[in-house]
Formats: structure tokens, sequence, C-alpha cells
């Protein structure tokens, strides 16, 4: 699957753990003919030793160096596709990259209880169960992402990646 680079483009793909993310995400970057995907966890999971900076830190680091990277990427004129978790941040990013004539996809994914409960145990991370319903009645109640949310139940990534990119409802132009 291919889709033609009209405008430089950033897709900005949230959701809770165990949502599907990034399978989705990684499905997106390469149906495109050429992009730079970003995988946030590994910005917020760099820290080595013995200890790490409180969350709160590792958080607001992981989000500058996402804009940061993202930026440089678009500099270079490539579309950019990050997976990562947005609480309270898209505003923040939106104004991160207004200097910018792009265009960015937002989507928040989400999935039934025992789906998302499903999934975690199936790779092995029960342990964040709590954690990932947590994320999706905080991600779905939010009156900002109402219009962004995107069901992943019963879809497939390649079904998912296309509306993505072809429905107009995840897009919010820069600029």
């Amino acid at each position: 699957m291919h889709f033609t680079k009209k405008s430089v483009t950033v897709y900005l793909i949230s959701g809770p753990l165990g949502v599907g993310k990034s399978t989705v995400s990684k499905t997106l970057a390469n149906a495109m003919n050429q992009c730079a995907l970003i995988e946030g966890d590994l910005l917020l999971h760099v820290y080595r030793g013995e200890t790490e900076p409180p969350w709160e830190e590792r958080l607001r680091l992981a989000w500058l160096n996402i804009a940061a990277v993202t930026r440089n990427f678009l500099l270079d004129g490539l579309d950019v596709v990050i997976d990562f978790v947005v609480e309270d941040e898209l505003q923040w990013f939106f104004d991160q990259l207004s200097d910018f004539e792009a265009t960015l996809h937002y989507v928040v994914l989400h999935a039934e209880p025992n789906t998302l409960t499903a999934r975690l145990h199936q790779r092995g991370d029960a342990q964040y169960i709590h954690r990932s319903l947590f994320l999706r009645n905080k991600l779905m109640t939010s009156p900002t992402n109402e219009p962004f949310l995107l069901d992943t139940d019963r879809r497939q990534p390649d079904e998912l990646a296309e509306e993505i990119i072809n429905n107009s409802r995840f897009r919010i132009h820069l600029k």
C-alpha cells in the first residue's frame, strides 16, 4: 500500500498501552514513500545507571526530544510518524511546530477494556493493565480528543493506517 506524499505531514498516534499504537505507526510508516518513524518510548527510556530522573522530568525531556527530532526531519522535508501517548501535550506540541507549513494528523486509538487486557496479557505486560485502562478513560473522556478517536477493535492495522491518512477529521493544519 503506497500513498502519494502531498506535503510535509506529521502523524501523531496516541492511545493507551496495548491499543496498537506501535503496530499502526509502523504500518503507516511502511505505507509511505519516505518518512521518519519516532518511537517516543525509546526517548522516554534512554536513561541507564542506578538512578534516573523522576517520571515528570523524563516525560518532559522525552517531549522536548520528540519535538526537536520532528523539527529536524521536517526541515529535511520528511514526513514524520510519532508513536507516543499524548495526555496533555497536544497544544504544546502543536505550538512547537507552528512555524512550519505542515499538516498534523492526530489520532487517539482506543479499544474495549477487555481487548486491552487481553493484548497486554498476551504480550506479557499484565502489570500495565491498570495504567492502560486509566489512560483509556482519560484519553476517551477528554473533550480535546473526542474528534480524533479511532476504534481499533476488529480492524486491521493497514485499514487503520489508510483511514488516518485519508480521513480529514484527523487533520490539524499548522499555520
